[in-house]
């Protein structure tokens, strides 16, 4: 079985990779490691700071939270884990905070959500 391109492939048409049903994509090596751990930190120091922040007049602790943990939920797997948990115990808190961080998967659930009513 020959490839279409071989060696000699241009830059970006890499021919097709076939996996066996159930075989895992390797994991690239995380480069932003480093990154990605300042970024937590910050969130998180924002998020320990809201409540210092919700203090002063008019409604910036609130701002101060959804920026940390936004933070958070982007670059720390452990946190991931622990929205979906939390998630999936109270699931009407986990749409609104869905629909506030204009996540693709509440776009997704509430279209298909539409979509079901429309032809009940």
């Amino acid at each position: 079985m020959t490839s279409f391109c071989q060696n000699s492939c241009p830059i970006g048409l890499a021919p097709p990779i076939w996996r066996q049903k159930g075989e895992t994509i390797p994991k690239q090596p995380d480069k932003r490691g480093g990154v990605r751990l300042v970024l937590t930190i910050v969130g998180g120091l924002l998020v320990i700071a809201a409540p210092i922040v919700g203090l002063l007049p008019g409604p910036g602790g609130i701002f101060v939270f959804a920026v940390g943990f936004a933070l958070m939920l982007k670059n720390s797997a452990l946190v991931r884990k622990f929205y979906a948990r939390l998630k999936s115990r109270h699931p009407k808190k986990g749409e609104w905070v869905d629909w506030a961080m204009r996540r693709k998967s509440a776009l997704r659930r509430s279209r298909r959500k539409r979509e079901e009513q429309g032809t009940d």
